[in-house]
């Protein structure tokens, strides 16, 4: 089952769950959130919760995505409390991009090892561990909260300092935290994790520069575990042209880590389990346009594919007006 939050003709919100090619509304639902927050409340899964409350009126998803009414597929009423975060150099082959990107000329000549390939390797060796055994943690980044999140069509703005604007077709985990600080897993959501590689490449300390930007992910949630091979495309449109498109992997059968040992190096630290929060968590990608040196366009739309995810994400880019931000005295 996958989950939708959309803005019906009359402006309210709603719930649809999609299921066997058919989507209906979810009665009496306005939030996912919501939802989950009961079913973690009352120990059931949240789709046994969905089926409780029933289906009603059926519903067009790709038509509401169309008429600009899809909402992210989950959402906090504070958006202060949604934190996006991410790990890198997670999957199969996504080292050589950022190995390259990171290595100078002399570096290159003297053929060492870049920090980026070191932190490739030991996921490799440590990042699926034995069963009740902890692995190597990988990169981590913060990437916001709920303020960058673009809804599913909508644009994902850029700001006007920035020397890039990249996408990262990635898997994105969705979490809510229980009451007793428990973190709650719903699902998997396609995501977009845009970036400013050119900032990144002038130095590996950028990095947390580069991952301040905004992002999107949706439009359907997938319940429950991510597939062990997840195989889609990543496009750029430009006037309504593909001017670059590439195949992406993931899943853990194209991972170097294992799910749970991300979650558990993320959800270790107890600032992330705070009661209430939602977390968005992007998996890491091997595949950017930008490793082919793609550079994007005001105007230019990305477009994040997997069948088993239903609709595509798509996501125009939209430069911001520049600003001088100034501190005054108290």
């Amino acid at each position: 089952m996958n989950l939708i939050q959309f803005i019906k003709s009359d402006g309210k919100r709603a719930v649809g769950a999609i299921a066997g090619g058919k989507a209906h509304v979810v009665k009496g639902a306005t939030s996912v959130y919501a939802l989950a927050l009961k079913a973690a409340a009352d120990g059931v899964k949240l789709k046994s919760l969905v089926a409780d409350k029933g289906l009603g009126k059926a519903i067009d998803p790709a038509a509401i995505l169309a008429e600009g009414r899809m909402l992210p597929p989950i959402d906090h009423p504070d958006p202060s409390h949604l934190h996006v975060t991410g790990t890198g150099l997670t999957h199969l082959g996504s080292a050589s991009a950022r190995d390259a990107m990171h290595k100078s000329d002399q570096q290159a000549a003297q053929a060492p090892l870049t920090d980026s390939m070191k932190m490739f390797r030991m996921g490799l060796e440590g990042g699926k561990p034995a069963k009740g055994e902890i692995g190597v943690q990988p990169e981590w980044f913060y990437k916001g909260n709920g303020h960058i999140v673009a809804a599913p069509g909508a644009p994902i703005p850029s700001p006007a300092f920035a020397e890039d604007a990249g996408e990262e077709p990635e898997m994105a985990g969705i979490y809510v935290i229980g009451k007793d600080g428990t973190p709650f897993r719903l699902g998997f959501a396609l995501g977009n994790e845009f970036s400013d590689h050119v900032t990144e490449r002038v130095n590996y300390l950028f990095l947390a520069h580069s991952k301040l930007r905004w992002c999107s992910f949706g439009p359907e949630l997938r319940l429950g575990a991510l597939p062990g091979d997840v195989r889609g495309t990543s496009r750029i449109l430009r006037g309504g042209k593909v001017v670059w498109e590439k195949p992406f992997l993931s899943g853990e059968d194209n991972m170097s880590h294992t799910i749970a040992n991300l979650e558990y190096h993320h959800f270790k630290y107890r600032l992330f389990r705070q009661p209430g929060d939602i977390h968005i968590h992007m998996f890491g990608t091997a595949t950017l346009s930008f490793a082919d040196g793609v550079r994007t366009e005001p105007g230019d739309v990305f477009e994040i594919s997997e069948p088993q995810f239903g609709l595509p994400l798509t996501n125009p880019i939209a430069w911001e007006k520049a600003e001088t931000v100034k501190v005054k005295a108290l």
